[in-house]
């Protein structure tokens, strides 16, 4: 029977699963500011927003979602305006 694999073709095969893990699998992390959690990974992040809002905002919270890829904000929903 013919190899399918040569073992340098397994060995990248590998490296690169576990390169993806590292790089893609986000991490928890809660922020201390009325209940956001903010998922981290290498390249990317994703915040899901539950801010206590100030005083004197129409709310009493700020709600949504930030994505950012690479460091560069590509989605925000959270409505961050101050005035009413």
């Amino acid at each position: 029977m013919k190899k399918i694999f040569g073992k340098k073709k397994i060995v990248m095969i590998v490296i690169g699963i576990l390169l993806a893990i590292i790089l893609l699998v986000p991490i928890p992390c809660p922020i201390k500011d009325g209940g956001s959690v903010e998922y981290r990974a290498i390249l990317y992040s994703v915040t899901s927003v539950h801010a206590l809002a100030p005083p004197d905002y129409e709310r009493d919270y700020y709600d949504g979602t930030v994505v950012t890829i690479l460091g560069i904000e590509v989605f925000d929903n959270v409505d961050w305006d101050k005035e009413k």
